[in-house]
């Protein structure tokens, strides 16, 4: 399965650092095969490299106050986009809805929530979306774990090859300013 990958600023446009506290999430989950439908022979060198600086990148809290690993991990992304820029990897609903674990994002609003959960005598589990792209949804959830979840609802649009547009009510628009890297759950 192709991953989704967000991506429409540049480092330069991130907003200012986000100051982290010793404490840390639970490990991102193991993502081998993450692009294996994308790069199904031998993948591109981007691939190991992007998983690599995001492994200790707390879904991208870290990366916040690091503008030289954000950089890093802007262009590993930008590298795997070229690496195939032709090839549509939105397109095939089947591919595309399902539901998909956050890997890294620069997503302001999801970092926020995960970052102050411990505020509110939580922790932050998994941080998901539920995509249907025959229904033309899209919902964000960020589960608090035992039995909570934060979820906002959406609606997606599918702009082939490679990207995917989301309008939220809150804010009434398509798109948005972010970068995210994201594993499809089987």
């Amino acid at each position: 399965m192709a991953p989704l990958l967000f991506q429409t600023q540049t480092a330069a446009q991130i907003l200012a650092p986000i100051p982290h506290s010793n404490r840390r999430l639970a490990p991102a989950p193991h993502a081998v095969g993450f692009l294996r439908a994308l790069f199904p022979s031998r993948p591109p060198p981007a691939k190991a490299e992007l998983l690599g600086l995001i492994a200790d990148q707390r879904r991208g809290l870290d990366t916040q106050s690091d503008p030289s690993r954000l950089a890093d991990i802007v262009s590993c992304i930008d590298a795997l986009a070229a690496s195939a820029p032709d090839a549509d990897t939105v397109s095939d609903a089947s591919k595309l809805s399902g539901t998909w674990r956050l890997l890294w994002t620069t997503e302001q609003e999801q970092l926020f929530i995960v970052r102050n959960a411990p505020t509110f005598r939580t922790a932050a589990g998994d941080v998901l979306q539920v995509i249907d792209v025959p229904g033309g949804s899209i919902n964000n959830v960020i589960t608090f774990p035992p039995s909570g979840a934060f979820v906002v609802n959406g609606t997606i649009e599918i702009r082939p090859p490679q990207r995917v547009y989301t309008c939220y009510a809150e804010r009434g628009q398509l798109g948005g300013s972010f970068s995210a890297v994201w594993e499809r759950m089987v």
